[in-house]
């Protein structure tokens, strides 16, 4: 059948509920969010709800659910404007109005009796073939769906959302025996194309795999850290990116989390095993000592941890008390500072004989071990429990990519060293002679490898270099990604610009001109790009190279140029940060397809700086085609400019992105991160297939002497109200002067290159002052704006 999600309803207006019910706006779903009538208002009778006041007094848990959606951090909204897209109501009054929707999601109190109460009136009012699921993160699906009808089981299953749901990718789907295939293939469809998520399929077991095996290991860190004596801040020290998790590692983790919420977590399992895996799922008594002080977390205001007057100290388990934080230290945490690849770091510590390596190895290892005996009763195979520990936990690696990475066989014989027995599957794979896992885009299932699985809309980068490369140098790589088009990757440390990605970027556009339809420009790893070399930048500035650093300004300029202008189509492919020069590189572009969550930004002023790549020009050219070229227009169009760049203003995603005028209606909005460079490939063949022509040259109107005076007021009375200092000023007016044009009449019409020399000129004056020059050091070496 052909199914369509037009309208959902969510039901449960707790901050799940309504943050389930921001996303699904964000994808521009109409919701109706649902929440019990208040307590006091039970009285009144169904006549007297006659007024839209009285009808607001009833729905009252819902729209105050809905108000603080606005000011939620992290925000779960991804636009404002998205909130006219959630309707609110009360399951008294608007029950029946369920049959409107085509998705029910039940976001309630983790209580069966209460569920199931739920699904009893759910089922009465549901319009036949709509899809009913469960927000649960862990009681049973099955039990939930007891004495419903055929066709609610038939379209019944649950979907577990991670919180905050706009930023977490999982998604666990977790079908009833009766639930039809197709609906389950429809639910991970919607979700990954429409809500940008990952899907894992988890079996109906408690905590299903994700919480299963996340709460195993960090009960099982919390014991290791009481018996071997460490401190809550020497665990976290090494518990975070060292072994490719969170920077929260353990403990930060459980503060955000809020140890309320992991408790009952925890209870789901204690509850339903036995022996050594329930004393396992028991956890220690100072932890529900600090759940009883209300000692729960951030949302608490302290938990494992306490800042007070900007200071950060840790609760000792022993006397409850909070001391200074420590770091663990050991010879092989230091080794790990001399070494690039992530695999060495971590086989250098783990399989170290000092602190770390004790801490490490005693907390890694049952957690591997925990994990293949669970994996077939949680699990379909070895591939979704990775998955899902990556997209849930934000693991760098699933434990089965982690064993493979401290090396399978040297892992399984120091287990059996330690006299630790192996799962059955595991052993064969041993004694076999496997190597690991995965191999070659493969992983291990049913004692075969078998291909991994992967969506058609997803293109491994990492994967295509390695058979498809075109040209590459040390900097940058141009892939051939099928269909005639090409894509330019960088390979520079953090996706930096330097003179080796300038380079590619005209060579790959002259290649993608001779022998493609187009050229999209993306990337594979966190960020898209976060600018140019900084410390090349600072380097060549301080030792008074200003003939190279002008000849690299020039260079840039040009590339970004030669983007805007080619004769195909070039499309690039944001996400998460693209700032200062990955910006500028996007500006420019025919099209820009950016991910759902892409932070963009032209943030210079934070190192003292102006853009010097075209930004200015290419957000003024941006805004000049929002708001027209009319006298009043042009002045809007500079201030606009003026204050998105010199107040480093960052989108908080794409659709803001739109708002701030980054992006405009040429662009696209990929919901799914992992899309993002397909979407630009089909946005390159369809501009050539449609007749791609470059844009014509035109000259560009500018406000002159009389926008100058305009935007240099504004920055005045900032500096009088003491919220920007002399250099900030000093920047203001540079930036002012390029932005309008110079000491010229308003309205006089220029060319690109004129408003690019004075980018230059005013980018080389700044890089050369010493208060930039200290502003840039610290950004390198504390990763923050100073303000001097």
């Amino acid at each position: 059948m052909s199914r369509h999600i037009k309208k959902t309803a969510v039901i449960g207006s707790g901050v799940m509920g309504a943050s389930i019910a921001a996303h699904l706006a964000n994808a521009g779903t109409p919701v109706l969010l649902l929440d019990i009538v208040p307590k006091e208002k039970e009285t009144q009778t169904q006549s007297s709800v006659a007024t839209a006041e009285k009808k607001h007094t009833r729905n009252q848990l819902a729209d105050t659910a809905v108000k603080k959606l606005l000011k939620q951090k992290p925000a779960p909204l991804s636009s404002k404007k998205n909130i006219e897209l959630i309707e609110t109501g009360n399951l008294e009054d608007d029950l029946s109005r369920l049959s409107e929707a085509d998705w029910i999601i039940e976001v309630i109190i983790e209580n069966l009796d209460a569920k199931k109460e739920l699904f009893a009136k759910i089922d009465e009012v549901r319009k036949e073939g709509s899809i009913v699921s469960s927000n649960t993160s862990g009681i049973s699906i099955e039990a939930m769906s007891e004495g419903r009808s055929a066709d609610f089981k038939a379209h019944f299953l649950g979907t577990h959302f991670f919180n905050p749901p706009r930023y977490l990718k999982l998604l666990e789907v977790i079908p009833v025996k009766e639930t039809n295939q197709e609906v389950i293939d429809f639910v991970r469809s919607f979700a990954e194309e429409s809500l940008g998520k990952g899907v894992v399929e988890a079996k109906d077991t408690p905590n299903f795999i994700a919480n299963r095996i996340g709460t195993y290991g960090l009960l099982v860190t919390v014991h290791e850290m009481l018996r071997g004596g460490y401190s809550v801040g020497e665990v976290d020290s090494v518990t975070g990116t060292l072994i490719g998790r969170p920077k929260s590692a353990t403990f930060r983790t459980l503060d955000v989390v809020g140890l309320d919420t992991f408790l009952h977590v925890a209870k789901n399992v204690y509850d339903v095993t036995s022996g050594d895996e329930q004393a396992m799922f028991d956890p220690p008594g100072f932890m529900r000592e600090m759940a009883e002080k209300g000692w729960i977390g951030a949302k608490a205001g302290q938990g494992f941890f306490l800042k007070k007057d900007g200071v950060i100290y840790e609760l000792n388990p022993e006397t409850m008390e909070y001391e200074d934080r420590k770091k663990l230290k050991a010879p092989s945490i230091e080794k790990t500072k001399a070494l690039k690849s992530k695999k060495q770091k971590i086989q250098t510590v783990v399989f170290a004989d000092d602190r770390a390596g004790q801490l490490l190895w005693n907390i890694i290892s049952p957690v591997l071990l925990y994990t293949a005996e669970k994996t077939y009763e949680i699990a379909n195979d070895v591939l979704a429990v990775d998955e899902a520990m990556r997209w849930g936990f934000g693991w760098s690696m699933g434990p089965f990519e982690l064993w493979d990475a401290l090396g399978f066989r040297q892992t399984v014989e120091k287990m059996k060293a330690d006299g630790r027995s192996l799962p059955t599957w595991v052993e064969e794979m041993f004694e076999s002679g496997k190597e690991g896992f995965y191999t070659d885009g493969q992983f291990i299932h049913a004692k075969e490898y078998v291909p991994i699985r992967q969506h058609e809309k997803y293109l491994s980068l990492n994967h295509l270099i390695k058979t498809n490369t075109v040209m590459k140098n040390t900097g940058a790589a141009m892939i051939d990604i099928g269909d005639d088009v090409a894509l330019l990757k960088f390979t520079s440390p953090n996706n930096s610009i330097g003179l080796d990605v300038i380079q590619m970027i005209n060579k790959s556009i002259a290649e993608a001109e001779k022998n493609f339809k187009g050229l999209v420009i993306g990337n594979e790893s966190k960020n898209f790009c976060v600018g140019a070399n900084l410390m090349m930048m600072l380097m060549e500035a301080q030792d008074d190279n200003f003939f190279e650093l002008d000849m690299v300004v020039k260079q840039f300029q040009q590339a970004t140029s030669t983007i805007r202008y080619s004769n195909v189509p070039i499309v690039t492919a944001p996400f998460q940060m693209t700032l200062g020069g990955g910006a500028e590189i996007s500006l420019p572009a025919a099209s820009i397809q950016a991910s759902h969550e892409t932070y963009m930004g032209l943030v210079e002023v934070g190192v003292g700086l102006i853009p010097g790549g075209g930004g200015n020009k290419e957000l003024y050219l941006r805004n000049l085609e929002r708001y027209g070229n009319s006298p009043a227009q042009l002045q809007q169009v500079a201030r606009e400019t003026f204050e998105t760049i010199a107040t480093a203003k960052v989108s908080t995603s794409a659709a803001e992105a739109k708002e701030n005028g980054f992006m405009n209606h040429r662009d696209g909005i990929v919901m799914n991160d992992s899309f993002v460079n397909h979407a630009a490939k089909q946005k390159v063949i369809s501009l050539f297939n449609a007749g791609y022509q470059a844009p014509a040259r035109k000259k560009i109107p500018v406000t002159g002497e009389a926008g100058y005076a305009t935007l240099m007021l504004g920055a005045e009375m900032m500096k009088w109200g003491g919220y920007a200092s002399e250099h900030d000023l000093k920047i203001a007016k540079k930036l002012a002067f390029v932005i309008s044009g110079g000491r010229l009449k308003e309205g006089t019409l220029v060319d690109e290159q004129y408003l690019l020399d004075l980018e230059r000129e005013a980018f080389l004056s700044l890089i050369a002052e010493p208060k930039s020059q200290q502003r840039m050091q610290h950004m390198l070496t504390k990763g923050k704006p100073l303000r001097n």
